[in-house]
């Protein structure tokens, strides 16, 4: 029996898409779960994994061929087997909220009746040995990735599950992901705690109807089970000896970290942080046993290391020779002489006297497409202000680790921009506008697209009702949409519906650009670098005299079909005035 793997449903106005990549090749094993292509809509790019394990047997559409949602792109199934079926799947494909495969299964030569209960694509699932009870597995979220940690279950045994509710949250050294329930039932087991790592396909928990028996699988430790314990164990082949642990790295350090050259129960905990979190301290040089671990047992989670590396700490090379050494404030004194920086002109690159031709990504094109079309479209005019800083900086500086430490994000200067966007579009809502014909059509949601750079383009996911949400779910929701456009992971109503947007060159240290308008929209906001600089005050007395503030400049781009010049000087004069002397709270 052959499966057939189409074009997915990217979101309710999104018809066809673009194979960009094929993982995998005609006669290659794929694992269920398994990524096999990489698909570009307008929207977004995903990968797509199989939907069951076996040989792809056929490839129907070329890297680079657009074809309809539902359209079959690959057939999986086993070595030796015809592959069926032609032309366009038969079933219209379901919006789904995260790139998976849909799946149809196809018997050559017998009429079926279509199956009532498909399993979810985006629920790895075995059937149990029982047959009562159906295995959530640890899935397979990238081809190079062999484990996962379970960081948080969602769920308690005895509890009751709907099909496709999430169950527990995962990490991996690429993603943080939601683990849905494949099956509606009861929780029965739990196989594996909070903060233990297991490979690809090691049973995580067991599902089914309550009271109904349980047989573990070989090699799973022993479940907690609703309802009391276990049915008695199906005969079990011998579990594989493990191989031999890697020894964990730790700089020579004080006593109370290293007992007779084994480590402490407070080192075990941190070092068994998430495969994301190794990673990320692998990449930064950062002894992760370094660092208070905010999680389950101690164990340093993600916010916990990106807050550690973002005060400076991890780039201290003296630090990282002893462990639990105090760690210097991210912003202190400078001593009273400083010699200037030295730099050291790069090696020259080698070049070659050849052009090289590179074909444009579906994303790229697409959004060289919008952008033309944007510039044909609106009057662009842009206007610049400075705008001083130092009251969001200073309120940031003063709570910035309480924040992190309340919340467990970052607080970085964006969530104070938002805002201020949001009170200043409450009073001139023309910026807030869209233009339908001879009509202005005044939005009455205020939608915030904030431009995210990636290595391969650009995106702009969107914070919905951005001026009913507080300082810190702004803080929250920002970063969250951040990591999941870097991941991969945005679902694609979170990136349509924006009604203004924010772009933000500063954090490369531009000073301002004027930016094009992200069509229907009629104003866009670029935020330049913040930095000091020297600036003329005047005192209460009168007296002028020279202070070091921390300033940037703002470039509000706008149609100027629609906007006049002084509604948009009046919108950023509202947003300096706020910036510059509103009461901040969380």
């Amino acid at each position: 029996m052959s499966i057939e793997v189409v074009m997915p449903q990217m979101g309710e106005s999104i018809t066809e898409g673009t194979v960009s990549k094929w993982l995998k090749e005609v006669g290659m094993r794929v694992e269920k779960d398994e990524a096999v292509l990489e698909i570009s809509t307008d929207k977004v790019d995903a990968e797509v994994p199989s939907p069951s394990a076996g040989i792809l047997l056929e490839i129907r559409a070329q890297e680079g061929e657009t074809v309809e949602v539902g359209t079959i792109v690959a057939i999986i199934g086993e070595e030796g087997e015809a592959s069926v079926g032609s032309g366009p799947a038969a079933a219209t494909v379901a919006a789904a909220p995260a790139p998976a495969a849909a799946v149809q299964e196809v018997e050559p030569d017998i009429a079926t009746e279509p199956e009532t209960n498909e399993e979810s694509a985006a629920a790895p699932v075995r059937a149990a040995a029982t047959a009562t009870a159906a295995e959530v597995v640890m899935p397979q979220m990238g081809e190079s990735i062999t484990e996962g940690t379970v960081s948080k279950w969602l769920k308690s045994v005895g509890d009751k599950i709907e099909k496709d509710e999430a169950l527990l949250e995962i990490s991996t050294d690429k993603v943080d992901a939601e683990v849905p329930s494949p099956v509606g039932g009861t929780l029965l087991a739990i196989n594996v705690q909070e903060g233990e790592t297991v490979e690809v396909g090691s049973v995580l928990a067991l599902v089914g109807a309550e009271g109904g028996a349980v047989a573990p699988s070989p090699g799973s430790v022993p479940p907690t089970v609703a309802g009391g314990a276990a049915s008695e164990p199906v005969a079990q082949a011998p579990k594989p000896e493990p191989p031999p642990a890697q020894p964990i790295a730790v700089a020579a350090v004080a006593s109370n970290s290293v007992v007779n050259g084994k480590l402490t129960v407070d080192d075990l905990r941190r070092a068994k942080s998430s495969p994301l979190v190794r990673n990320i301290a692998k990449e930064h040089g950062v002894d992760i046993t370094r660092i208070p671990g905010s999680g389950i047992s101690g164990r340093v989670t993600k916010n916990d290391i990106l807050s550690f590396i973002e005060t400076g700490a991890a780039l201290r090379p003296q630090d990282l020779l002893v462990k639990g050494a105090a760690t210097a404030p991210a912003f202190s004194a400078p001593p009273a002489v400083k010699a200037a920086p030295t730099f050291t002109p790069p090696q020259a690159a080698i070049t070659t006297t050849e052009d090289r031709v590179e074909k444009m990504s579906v994303m790229r094109k697409k959004i060289a497409e919008h952008m033309t079309f944007s510039k044909q479209t609106s009057a662009h005019v842009t206007s610049v202000y400075e705008i001083d800083m130092t009251n969001v900086a200073k309120f940031r500086t003063a709570h910035r680790a309480e924040f992190q430490a309340k919340f467990g994000t970052k607080l970085t200067f964006m969530p104070f921009i938002f805002q201020a966007v949001t009170a200043a579009i409450r009073e001139f809502r023309i910026v807030n506008s869209q233009v339908d014909g001879d009509n202005i059509v005044y939005k009455g949601d205020i939608n915030l697209g904030m431009a995210v750079a990636l290595d391969w383009g650009l995106i702009v996911p969107v914070i919905r009702n951005a001026d009913t949400l507080s300082l810190s779910q702004l803080a929250i929701a920002a970063n969250d949409l951040a990591d999941r456009a870097r991941t991969k992971r945005l679902k694609p109503d979170e990136v349509q519906g924006g009604t203004f947007t924010i772009t933000n060159p500063g954090v490369f240290g531009g000073l301002f650009g004027t930016p094009i308008i992200n069509q229907p929209q009629v104003a866009i906001l670029c935020a330049g670098t913040i930095e000091k600089r020297a600036k003329v005050l005047t005192s209460a007395d009168g007296d002028d005299y020279i202070a070091i503030r921390q300033m940037a400049y703002f470039a509000l781009t706008y149609d100027h079909r629609v906007v006049d010049g002084a509604d948009a000087e009046r919108f950023l004069a509202y947003l300096k005035q706020y910036l510059e002397h509103a009461p901040f709270a969380f």
